[in-house]
């Protein structure tokens, strides 16, 4: 094994390393170094050879290397007092892209983003409930589209993330439809699907998790070592960050907080997702006359709906004190996100009643707790897709079990 990784410079080093080769531990090294660059923002090499423990020499020969892949571009000299000037290097944005695709039980969305995470093409469809047929069609027709754009560029999609609800059956009467019409989804694989037809690896992750990935490798908050993420979609879900690393469990069904259970403003108990969703707004609008399909309209936002908002809001932030004062006993973390698809002044409104709904619980035993907003919205599960190629091929691990 390579002296220098095993020296103990480097901290929490994966087991699986034991034992590696030396061209696997140079694909380490390389993920490892590009994960400090995409964290830390532009970095000299020798800065880099005292964050890593790494001699001079091995971070010249990854620099180069990495450099010579279009992943890393210099940036202009940096004199000092002394000795030569360092050169700053940072991520080449055009050096790779990565496609997301997010299935949800009102629309679809596909986003091409850069190396740094910017969406450079965005396309959406909407439907009333999801029918495999049409959203393969609309999948492949607009990856085709993207690709025909991108041109000879388009060799450097490195992949394709599938995030999506899963178990998407389950949820019939919900969304407003019938066992019949979503029967099809307990057979039909996408991921075998899109497999067949891109050239370039596909994965796939529960839509609200790939959220939480999106906020850690992209987001505001990536530089959090623990948090609890709670995304508010049609059904609320969520996700868990422990020592910088996305965990999802076993099973894959760590983070699945809207299944936590809360008292409703009756004493009954529910589960979270059954106050806390996009959905019980609509139902609410439904139940007043009013046409709720601008909830799920990016563009439209949500100003139709001022005067009927403020109790969806407050519904939705007794459910979300109760369930992170549960989280935080369990888990302890730093801090709890709370995003979703909705316009930021709504989010805003969210976070500010859920802190004040803090107070109507007893929280004797766990420390202050500390909430704040997501950074990415309505895009944050396609973006969670986006990121999956980009853990996978280009960090170093983050605990993420994915099916590729």
């Amino acid at each position: 094994m390579n002296q220098e990784l095993s020296s103990g410079n480097i901290s929490e080093l994966d087991q699986q390393l034991k034992g590696s080769n030396q061209s696997n531990m140079r694909a380490y090294n390389e993920r490892l170094v590009l994960s400090l660059v995409r964290r830390k923002g532009p970095l000299p090499k020798m800065k880099i050879a005292q964050m890593t423990g790494l001699s001079a020499q091995t971070i010249s020969v990854i620099m180069r290397s990495l450099e010579a892949d279009g992943l890393l571009l210099k940036g202009e000299p940096v004199r000092g007092k002394v000795g030569q000037p360092s050169v700053p290097l940072s991520l080449n944005p055009d050096g790779v892209f990565f496609l997301g695709l997010k299935i949800g039980r009102r629309s679809s969305e596909l986003i091409l983003v850069d190396f740094l995470g910017k969406v450079k093409k965005r396309t959406v469809h909407t439907y009333p409930f999801p029918e495999p047929d049409d959203i393969e069609n609309f999948a492949l027709k607009s990856i085709k589209k993207f690709e025909s754009d991108l041109g000879k560029t388009a060799s450097k999609i490195s992949g394709l993330g599938v995030a999506m609800p899963f178990e998407l059956w389950n949820w019939t009467e919900a969304i407003g439809t019938s066992i019949d019409k979503m029967e099809s989804w307990k057979t039909y694989d996408i991921q075998k699907i899109l497999n067949n037809n891109c050239s370039y690896p596909v994965y796939i992750q529960n839509d609200a998790t790939a959220a939480c990935g999106a906020e850690l490798a992209f987001g505001a908050n990536q530089n959090k070592r623990d948090f609890a993420y709670f995304y508010i979609g049609t059904f609320i879900g969520g996700g868990l960050v422990i020592n910088g690393r996305l965990f999802i469990g076993k099973n894959g069904n760590a983070g699945a907080l809207g299944s936590m259970l809360i008292s409703d403003r009756t004493s009954h108990t529910k589960q979270l997702i059954d106050e806390a969703s996009i959905v019980t707004f609509e139902k609410q609008l439904q139940a007043d006359d009013i046409d709720p399909s601008p909830l799920w309209n990016r563009e439209s936002g949500w100003q139709d709906f001022n005067e009927k908002i403020t109790p969806w809001v407050e519904r939705v932030a007794s459910g979300l004190a109760q369930a992170i004062i549960s989280t935080t006993a369990l888990i302890d973390q730093e801090t709890t996100v709370i995003d979703g698809a909705f316009p930021e002044e709504v989010r805003r409104r969210i976070v500010e009643a859920t802190r004040e709904a803090l107070k109507n619980y007893n929280q004797q035993g766990i420390e202050q707790l500390v909430i704040c907003e997501g950074s990415l919205g309505t895009v944050a599960r396609a973006l969670g897709g986006a990121s999956l190629p980009l853990f996978d091929r280009y960090l170093v691990d983050q605990n993420i079990s994915l099916n590729q």
